[in-house]
């Protein structure tokens, strides 16, 4: 694939490129600067979830979800990146198996939206 000018600078440059992409619904374009970003410095879990996010919103959900899951890895307490692992998993059809990290997210932050329904 054919390098752009975007994917070049720093990498302070390329996250604030990347968020402005973002910022403009271009995920595609953020998402093709935070994979470079992301393959430089892995461990990093900022860059990862709004690499999950451009994939979410660019509906490329099993990309979504494969960054989400090394996120919850490294850090099982990652209250967003758990509840929008439960969202992708809702959205591609798999509403069981999303719901335990839906209830995760709520009860790690401490919101409870449906503490009265009968949902499971």
């Amino acid at each position: 694939m054919e390098s752009t000018y975007y994917e070049f600078g720093t990498a302070a440059e390329r996250w604030d490129r990347a968020r402005l992409f973002f910022d403009t619904k271009e995920y595609g374009t953020a998402a093709r600067i935070l994979e470079g970003l992301v393959a430089e410095v892995p461990e990093q879990t900022a860059t990862r979830l709004l690499l999950a996010r451009a994939y979410y919103h660019s509906a490329r959900l099993g990309k979504a979800e494969t960054e989400l899951r090394a996120v919850l890895e490294r850090d099982p307490v990652e209250h967003y990146a758990r509840m929008m692992l439960g969202r992708t998993l809702e959205r591609q059809g798999r509403a069981e198996e999303g719901a335990p990290h839906l209830r995760m997210a709520a009860a790690m932050s401490g919101d409870f939206p449906e503490a009265g329904s009968s949902r499971a």
